[in-house]
């Protein structure tokens, strides 16, 4: 289920050793490219620390770049700070004017204005926790910087991590997040009873933005 015709013109070399890995452990991965230069994947479900690493493994096998908000002072500590940039990370001050969403925005304007490729991976339930709902930030980031979204399906019951649907947001939140919870059906966390459902939470807790917890 895409807005995007195929083939997907942004295609990646992958990593022999990192698929080689995931055989071995029984996963497999359903990518055929990104439809556009920029754009937002969100990965569900989240709910064990073993997501993390299948995720490493998933984006390694297939070559592909994304990006990833993490908290500002992680990004301090030597050797965390330097790893965290080398798997991806960017670190983000969540008390600047305009919060992570309005400096996501401007990121990805100045990529756009560039020419310049930017996709930004994002968990919507920012814990491993069950919680009522999914967090606003992947929703606003992705309608306000008028960019697909890349719908990546975790599956631990077919051992598979999908990222083939690309969803472009309307503005109509109750219309968009049926049709995001209609593409998950069926996929399952590794502790399902610790996945939130998909939707969103209320507003007053909505507004929190998605970062690494």
């Amino acid at each position: 289920m895409s807005d995007f015709p195929k083939p997907y013109p942004f295609q990646f070399q992958g990593n022999w050793l990192a698929s080689r890995i995931l055989k071995l452990i029984g996963w497999r991965v359903q990518f055929e490219g990104f439809p556009t230069l920029q754009g937002v994947a969100v990965v569900y479900p989240h709910t064990s620390n073993w997501d993390f690493p299948v995720m490493l493994l998933m984006k390694w096998s297939v070559g592909v770049q994304v990006m990833f908000w993490g908290k500002d002072k992680l990004f301090d500590m030597p050797l965390l700070g330097t790893w965290m940039r080398w798997i991806g990370g960017v670190p983000v001050n969540r008390t600047a004017p305009g919060g992570v969403v309005g400096q996501a925005v401007q990121i990805f304007e100045e990529h756009k204005q560039a020419k310049k490729y930017l996709w930004l991976g994002l968990a919507p339930e920012g814990t491993r926790k069950l919680i009522p709902g999914w967090r606003s930030g992947f929703y606003r980031t992705a309608y306000q910087a008028k960019v697909p979204l890349c719908i990546v399906k975790l599956d631990y019951k077919k051992r598979e991590v999908s990222a083939t649907d690309f969803v472009l947001l309307t503005g109509d939140e109750k219309q968009d997040m049926a049709r995001i919870a209609a593409i998950y059906h069926g996929v399952q966390g590794l502790y399902p009873e610790q996945a939130a459902p998909v939707q969103m939470l209320d507003a007053k807790v909505s507004r929190q933005d998605t970062v690494v917890q």
